[in-house]
């Protein structure tokens, strides 16, 4: 069986390098979305989020797409960034900065990351599962890996950064990693219905 042609619903290119690292397992030929193909977020979820932009890249390309929608919610910032962590400044460095004077008034550092994952075909959710890893956030950056805001989120228990740890590792205990561990089996079952 030929490989399953499968877009990847982002332009983020260190997201892709990710995505391409988990579904090493998978029979399947993954695809970048259009260039400039752009799709409002419009939900209030990450799971929303993600759904909005399978569907739309799977009716875009006739191909199955899929999304993910991520980010980081700080306990004392009531969830802040969120939904909105891409979009809370213009680059890494300056999201980092202002999430980092933001809680300069606040003890508590705790935070989650989470990964919500969809997988459409055209208007057809076939697959939803969000993972998580739960942290503190620092108070400076620490570690040259990652991206966002890797540098400032000590993994819980870990004593270190998403930025301070390799990819195998971050593979395994990160959000993205845990919502992948869910998403696995599901693909599996997937395939086994395609191919009959």
């Amino acid at each position: 069986m030929d490989n399953l042609p499968l877009v990847i619903a982002s332009g983020n290119q260190g997201k892709i390098r990710e995505f391409k690292k988990l579904l090493d397992d998978f029979p399947l030929n993954l695809l970048t979305q259009p260039p400039g193909f752009e799709i409002e977020e419009t939900g209030n979820t990450f799971i929303e989020n993600a759904r909005i932009k399978a569907i739309a890249v799977s009716q875009e390309t006739g191909n199955l797409s899929l999304a993910d929608d991520s980010g980081l919610s700080v306990e004392a910032l009531g969830g802040a960034p969120g939904i909105y962590s891409s979009r809370y400044a213009s680059s890494d460095k300056e999201r980092i900065e202002k999430l980092l004077a933001e809680l300069k008034p606040f003890p508590n550092r705790k935070a989650k990351f989470e990964c919500a994952l969809c997988i459409a075909s055209g208007e057809k959710v076939l697959i939803e599962v969000s993972g998580f890893c739960e942290g503190l956030i620092t108070f400076f950056p620490r570690g040259g890996n990652g991206f966002g805001y890797d540098p400032i989120f000590e993994v819980s228990g870990l004593g270190k950064t998403f930025a301070e740890i390799d990819h195998e590792k971050k593979k395994h205990i990160g959000h993205r990693g845990n919502a992948f561990k869910l998403l696995k089996p599901e693909l599996t079952k997937l395939f086994t219905s395609i191919k009959k």
